[in-house]
This record gives C-alpha cells, sequence and structure tokens, in this order.
C-alpha cells in the first residue's frame, strides 16, 4: 500500500471538476500544483468532502450526513476507515508544522509518510517511498515558491510531482475537513496513551458540522470543539477486555482538567499555542470500543451541547 499513490488517484474529482466545486487548480513556478479550496476561492461541502478523503489517503469515506439534534443542531461529518492507523496516523493526523517566508500551515496527508519527520513513524512504522507527493495545508494563505520547493525536498520528490490542497480554516472546504479528524483524534491520543495500535480494525466517527467562522481564531474555536465536546467514534478491536476497561476512560476528551471550557478560551489562555495545552484534551467526546474477540461493548466519555451552544452560536 503507497499512501500517496492512493491519495494521488483520489484527486481526481477535484481536478475533473473544479468549476463546479468552486475551488481553482494552479501551478507555482517550480512546478508544484497549488489546489485552493478555500483560501481565495469559496469552495463547498463537496470539496471539504474530498479534501479529506484526500488526507485520508483515499483510505477512508466522508459523508455529510444528518445532524443529532441532542447534541448541535444541523448536519454532521461522519468518516469510516478500515485503515485506521495508515489513513489516520500515517496520513490525516496534522503532525507537520510548515513555516517560511512569513509562511505558516499544519501540514497533513499522504506526503507525511514521505517525509517522515515526526517521531510518530517510528513508533508506527509506516514509511514510504512516493513518487508523486499529496498533501494538505490549513492556510490562510497559499504557500509561496520556496515553502512548495522545500516540502518536495522533505518528500524526496521534484517539486513538479507533489501537490497541495490548500484551505484556510474559517473557509466551506475548512472547516468540513478539520471536522473528519474525529476518528483521527482518537487514535492519536490511543497512541499517546500507549495503547497497542495493531489491536485496532476499523474506525468510524462523527462529528457536529460548526457554522463556518467570519476568521480563522473563531474557526479554529468552533471545529476544535465539534471534536472535543461533541464527536463520538467507534472503534473496533481485538485483544483482551481489561485493558479496553482501564484504558478507555483516558481516550475521551474529559479526561483533560480543561474540558468543559469553549476551545477559543483555552486557546487564549495558553498565548494561541497549541503546543502548551493539555494534549489529553486533543480526542472527541465519546469513544466506543467493540471487542471482536469477546463480543463485548465498552462505551466513555460524554458529549457537551452546552459548550457546543456557546461556541457555535454565542453565549
Amino acid at each position: 500500500m503507497n499512501l500517496n499513490a492512493s491519495g494521488h488517484a483520489s484527486l481526481s474529482p477535484l481536478l475533473e471538476s473544479a468549476d463546479r466545486l468552486r475551488i481553482d487548480s494552479a501551478r507555482d513556478p517550480c512546478g508544484t500544483q497549488l489546489l485552493d479550496l478555500g483560501v481565495r476561492c469559496r469552495g463547498s461541502l463537496e470539496a471539504g468532502r474530498l479534501m479529506a478523503e484526500v488526507c485520508l489517503a483515499g483510505l477512508g469515506s466522508v459523508e455529510i450526513v444528518p445532524g443529532s439534534h441532542a447534541v448541535s443542531a444541523g448536519p454532521s461529518v461522519a468518516v469510516r476507515t478500515d485503515q485506521p492507523v495508515a489513513a489516520c496516523l500515517a496520513s490525516q493526523y496534522a503532525g507537520w508544522q510548515i513555516s517560511g517566508e512569513s509562511f505558516f500551515a499544519m501540514g497533513s496527508g499522504p506526503m507525511r509518510a514521505a517525509a517522515a519527520k515526526e517521531q510518530l513513524f517510528e513508533h508506527i512504522g509506516i514509511t514510504e517511498t512516493a513518487e508523486h507527493a499529496v498533501g494538505v495545508l490549513e492556510s490562510a494563505k497559499m504557500p509561496p515558491t520556496a515553502v512548495c520547493e522545500q516540502i518536495a525536498n522533505d518528500c524526496k520528490v521534484p517539486a513538479d510531482q507533489l501537490t497541495l490542497l490548500v484551505a484556510r480554516t474559517a473557509s466551506l472546504s475548512g472547516t468540513i475537513q478539520v471536522v473528519a479528524r474525529s476518528v483521527e483524534t482518537a487514535l492519536h491520543k490511543m497512541h499517546e496513551i500507549g495503547f497497542d495500535l495493531d489491536r485496532l480494525v476499523s474506525g468510524y466517527g462523527v462529528a457536529p458540522l460548526p457554522p463556518v467562522a467570519a476568521d480563522d481564531l473563531v474557526g479554529i474555536g468552533r471545529t476544535n470543539d465539534a471534536v472535543l465536546y461533541g464527536a463520538e467514534v467507534t472503534l473496533w478491536v481485538t485483544g483482551d477486555d481489561s485493558s479496553l476497561e482501564e484504558s478507555g476512560p483516558r481516550i475521551p476528551s474529559c479526561s483533560s482538567p480543561a474540558f468543559g471550557q469553549p476551545f477559543a478560551d483555552i486557546f487564549e489562555n495558553h498565548n494561541r499555542d497549541f503546543y502548551k495545552i493539555d494534549p489529553l484534551l486533543f480526542s472527541p467526546a465519546m469513544v466506543t470500543l467493540n471487542n471482536l474477540d469477546s463480543g463485548r461493548q465498552f462505551r466513555f466519555g460524554e458529549t457537551r451541547p452546552d459548550v457546543l451552544r456557546t461556541s457555535f452560536y454565542g453565549p
């Protein structure tokens, strides 16, 4: 399985329907293909859905589904995958900080497996050589030439064999692709607490789709709250039950002392630095573990509709 090849194959619907999806494709002077899904372009629901699937390296499905009125009014974003570690941790996780020439972005997508710059890849044992690298950037700007060239160099591909999908958080496409990370946050949390990732078989998650914010700071707050206080994730696993009962309470976001505050407030209180925030917070509100060996199910966490209402619609 080559994540970048799979992700590259998933680009076709975006490239073939750019006008209909309200996105733009252009070539940087260095040859890198740049897809604007929500920086200068309006973007769309479908563009955001497809962007999220590319971010999963084509190894998962993303859908806009009816939401639960008990959690939040409006639609939700559902994601499912039968390759959870490869799709979510080796590809979708936004673990690559990219910066240069007054540009900053959180990098995700299959290009991460080609660059393998993060310590995470030593733990999950997934790296690859790519012929064409594909990545997703969460940024309010399109990357300059020097940044494109640096990403290509890190991925060990020519600059004209790199495709970057870019959207700001405060855009329709950008909001969807962030909220589609419910399963990914659960897996990353499980990795952080030392759960054996080889036991993971399949995953499904759903999180409420918040109103698109007018600026990125508010958008960061709303999209994080959608996962922290509204996401419900189901994972199919193997192995013994006792370890699930022991690990389970540590997976959802309520395991963090910061749980209960809108993320925008938490972000401000930590000087807008993600890395100063308690890492135990970054996980879905509820997690259900289905043990395929024992047939038992374990459920942990809680949703907080009250926090979502404050975040999405104001106090």
